[in-house]
């Protein structure tokens, strides 16, 4: 069923008695999911021989993001990129100290930059509020996994086809994670800006906040059920949503473009079961899942079509 079968009710118990432990994972991702973390944009298109130009517009509740346009002359076809939470347009400065807790490792976009323009696409990449140098919105709150973020994805195909050069080009998605959440549910609340113009996407790594969960509770030996229970309560009391809501699997039979599915398999911080779910869910004609390999490091997919662009670029140049 394409429902989120392991997210809790709204009925979440509330006379536990304290469990430090449950207590102290519970607060670790409900900060994160809460406020994530911004981190720095360490390099620009240009140490990749890319043209660009620093660009600015509104999300379509007005928050002002910021990004890069990368332009191919000539060309009718452009890819949308975003991001991972604590990610930016650039990647994520893993090797920088206070930036370790995902393996230590740097992860870098402007490879997939470079090989998506040179096939012949424009490329816009852009900070999604409350990360890079976008302003914070929605109060500074990460929105269920995408909820907020969801008008940042609108913001991005307003502002492309507002470009003269752009007009008329055809436009895949290349969103990641949380920005792959986003994306989902930018279709199903805002359909009409899905227009024919939107031929394409890549999804790497969407994800639902109860995968997470259910992990470390499982990795740390606790209650799985009473450790999302009461994740369950303290996201609601910082953000509003429920935990049934920080999922995509709802929500997935409303995108309809052909999707191309990515995920790390033995990913150490997800039960990959979720992965597949969501795939399953998708409500797109023309799918393809593929799975990641020879890593158990979740970050290591995010820089998989920068080393690996193969399957990236005929996807895109497929249906595009």
């Amino acid at each position: 069923m394409c429902t989120p079968a392991s997210a809790t009710s709204q009925d979440a118990f509330r006379n536990d008695e304290p469990n430090k432990a449950i207590n102290d994972l519970v607060e670790q991702y409900a900060l994160l999911f809460k406020n994530s973390q911004r981190s720095p944009i360490l390099r620009r298109p240009s140490e990749y021989d890319l043209q660009y130009e620093d660009i600015f517009f509104p999300s379509l509740d007005g928050t002002v993001l910021q990004g890069w346009y990368i332009p191919k002359p000539g060309s009718k076809k452009l890819i949308i990129a975003n991001h991972p939470m604590t990610c930016n347009r650039y990647g994520f400065p893993g090797h920088v100290e206070g930036y370790g807790g995902f393996g230590g490792f740097e992860v870098n976009f402007l490879p997939d930059y470079k090989a998506l323009n040179e096939a012949g696409y424009h490329v816009i990449a852009y900070d999604l509020r409350n990360h890079g140098l976008s302003n914070q919105g929605s109060g500074g709150v990460c929105g269920a996994l995408g909820y907020y973020e969801a008008r940042d994805v609108v913001g991005s195909l307003n502002y492309a086809r507002s470009r003269e050069e752009l007009r008329g080009a055809s436009i895949g998605l290349l969103s990641r994670c949380m920005g792959g959440n986003s994306t989902i549910h930018a279709m199903s609340h805002f359909p009409q800006y899905f227009k024919d113009d939107v031929k394409a996407m890549i999804l790497l790594q969407a994800v639902s906040g109860h995968a997470f969960v259910e992990k470390a509770a499982k990795d740390q030996n606790l209650d799985i059920s009473a450790t999302l229970k009461t994740f369950d309560r303290r996201i609601h009391e910082l953000t509003g949503f429920r935990l049934n809501e920080l999922t995509p699997i709802p929500l997935a039979k409303n995108v309809k473009v052909p999707t191309l599915f990515a995920q790390v398999r033995k990913d150490f911080l997800i039960d990959t079961k979720d992965s597949q779910e969501i795939y399953d869910c998708l409500g797109s004609q023309e799918k393809k899942l593929v799975w990641i390999e020879n890593t158990d490091r979740r970050f290591d997919g995010y820089n998989h079509f920068g080393k690996e662009p193969k399957e990236m670029l005929e996807w895109f140049d497929k249906y595009v």
